[in-house]
């Protein structure tokens, strides 16, 4: 049985808020019904209002199913979008040579640290990721979604993002507040409490961000670092692709671990290229790139987390002294 035949209407409200709209499309007034299956509910129509509201049961049924399967495809939600594990496997250098590893598998929640000389293919790692590469990008690589060759849809739709991608230089040209453009994410997303969401992500970016800023201020007034904790924030709450993809966070000024600790609570793959040696032994393991190419994987050791105690003493040392000398304190 389908779920819309076996779930409460309460329910299917619960996991799927956007059904409302179709009770309200099609005029079904489902109050006193809540605790009732949608069947249930259309059962007690009789022959006379069944007449009168020129109602077909049976499509009303086939209707909400085909509208929740194509909801759920709109919003990027459907269970077989979840990645539990991001495959790559081996392409070729700069100079045609064959990448030093077998396969790459990162699993879910994993933070991946992606470290190299300036110039050595940290960005193109990125792409083809995103673009699911499959032996048809200039590394040769290939990139696989749970075991299996990606569906074309992570490739072609624009509905079905596979990657949120965070660039190193993120400039907004829509004329919104911040208030504004969280709404209308938000808005797309179907959420149900607008509001409270929007709140949350401002209040989670104001915590990134050097400078406060309010639900007022016009995006395109944002500074590089405001504006880069406001979508770190974004893309932890609202969006829905299950892979994020980060470049030289350590660039934006904001609080780095912050944003790492948020996008990494969201259950989601994050990827990030980084000069940061804090950033690169936060992550499970590292990959090391040079001439274009893979040329080592490795996995954080204790001695290296405990090392990493000890940078991100100095680290905060520095925080404080650059934090002095922003606000016009004396060392």
């Amino acid at each position: 049985m389908k779920e819309v035949e076996i779930l409460k209407i309460n329910e299917l409200l619960e996991k799927y808020p956007f059904v409302e709209s179709y009770f309200e499309e099609n005029k079904l007034d489902i109050s006193g019904y809540e605790n009732k299956t949608f069947i249930e509910f259309l059962d007690h129509f009789t022959l006379e209002e069944v007449e009168d509201m020129a109602l077909d049961l049976n499509k009303n049924l086939i209707d909400l199913q085909e509208y929740i399967r194509q909801m759920k495809s709109f919003l990027g939600i459907e269970v077989s979008n979840s990645v539990d594990v991001l495959t790559i496997l081996p392409g070729q250098d700069k100079l045609g040579n064959p990448e030093g590893f077998e396969r790459l598998d990162i699993k879910k929640s994993e933070m991946i640290a992606i470290v190299g000389p300036t110039g050595s293919g940290k960005s193109r790692l990125l792409a083809d990721i995103e673009w699911t590469a499959q032996n048809d990008t200039p590394t040769k690589r290939t990139i696989l979604i749970n075991d299996q060759y990606p569906d074309k849809k992570w490739r072609f739709s624009s509905n079905n993002k596979l990657v949120a991608q965070l660039s190193q230089n993120m400039n907004f040209v829509m004329d919104l507040s911040v208030k504004e453009f969280l709404e209308l994410h938000a808005r797309s997303r179907m959420v149900e409490d607008i509001e409270e969401t929007v709140e949350k992500i401002l209040e989670e970016a104001n915590k990134l961000a050097g400078e406060k800023f309010r639900i007022d201020t016009q995006i395109t007034a944002l500074s590089g670092g405001q504006s880069r904790a406001l979508m770190i924030a974004d893309t932890a709450i609202l969006s829905s692709s299950p892979i994020v993809l980060i470049d030289e966070i350590e660039n934006a000024g904001i609080d780095r671990k912050k944003a790492l600790d948020l996008l990494i609570s969201s259950d989601k793959i994050v990827l990030i290229a980084t000069h940061d040696p804090n950033l690169a032994l936060l992550a499970d393991k590292r990959i090391v790139i040079n001439n274009g190419a893979i040329i080592n994987i490795i996995n954080t050791s204790v001695n290296e987390k405990n090392k990493l105690i000890e940078l991100e003493d100095m680290d905060r040392k520095i925080q404080e002294l650059r934090r002095a000398l922003r606000y016009g304190e004396s060392l």
